[in-house]
């Protein structure tokens, strides 16, 4: 397969409009309350390990759950998944909801355990 398949095209669509943002700094603010960490993959991967920190509101419902959850339009936001495809999908359609802030784990879970950052269970 030489052409990016449609997942990929919608995935690189989005990361042309929305801000990425690394482990280790996604980890120093959600760590220091400056940012809301969330993780945006299905339960089953959220209860393999999941960031310290970090909320749950899967992929599947996050638009509908969100204002619930994060009132604060303005409110900082770091979105991750397992790769960075699903949470850069998440931040882009948050930002058309309005909110401000929000930025995508560049390589999600995959680039956190990468970095050596801590993982959790509940």
């Amino acid at each position: 397969m030489d052409q990016p398949n449609r997942f990929q095209k919608l995935v690189a669509d989005a990361k042309q409009r929305i801000t990425e943002i690394s482990a280790t700094d996604a980890q120093q603010q959600a760590a220091n309350g400056q940012a809301r960490l969330i993780d945006v993959r299905e339960e089953s991967e959220w209860n393999d390990g999941h960031a310290p920190n970090a909320q749950h509101l899967s992929r599947g419902a996050i638009e509908v759950e969100i204002e619930d959850e994060i009132p604060d339009l303005n409110q900082p936001i770091i979105c991750y998944c397992g790769g960075g495809s699903r949470s850069a999908l998440v931040a882009d359609n948050l930002q058309k909801m309005g909110y401000t802030n929000v930025r995508s784990l560049a390589g999600g879970m995959r680039a956190w355990k990468e970095a050596g950052l801590p993982v959790t269970r509940d």
